[in-house]
């Protein structure tokens, strides 16, 4: 019994090894349809709100002047803009096309370009923006709970071990 599995998966691992690769073509199609270029840069905007809202949060119950709110302010739009420069589509495009060539074959890389330019695929498509807004929404609701009790059981670690603060 235990042969016929083998000779299954060693056929299985052969066809998987013979599988022709994606063409970059194909992979640009695919990055297209998921309009692969428009979520990376509106992913900057939801980091930038992020920084804005951590750098908020950390500096509640502080008073601060004029100018240190002015540097404080301008610090979340200098990291997008490194961010914009070092990530920029133009350097990324050529490495997600590898990544997926990598990772795909040409028949999955055509099943995702037919569902993605599909009406399902292209409502997942404009929908998901929205969907990560709200999911990193309800991850930081989430750490506002963990963070406090990990300072906790850290700051119980140290006690146990005897560590000075």
């Amino acid at each position: 019994m235990r042969f016929p599995v083998f000779v299954g998966a060693l056929a299985l691992v052969a066809a998987n090894a013979w599988a022709e690769p994606p063409t970059p073509e194909s992979v640009e199609a695919l990055l297209a349809a998921t309009r692969a270029e428009t979520m990376m840069n509106s992913m900057y905007a939801v980091v930038e709100q992020s920084m804005r809202d951590g750098m908020r949060q950390s500096m509640q119950g502080k008073t601060l002047t004029d100018e240190q709110q002015r540097v404080l302010d301008a610090v979340p739009g200098k990291f997008i803009a490194v961010m914009r420069e070092e990530f920029n589509w133009q350097k990324m495009k050529p490495l997600y096309v590898q990544l997926y060539r990598e990772t795909f074959d040409q028949e999955e890389i055509d099943g995702l370009v037919a569902f993605y330019r599909s009406p399902a695929g292209q409502a997942f498509v404009n929908k998901m923006p929205t969907v990560m807004q709200k999911s990193m929404a309800i991850s930081q609701a989430q750490l506002q709970t963990f963070l406090p009790k990990m300072r906790a059981a850290m700051e119980q670690a140290m006690a146990e071990a005897k560590v000075a603060k």
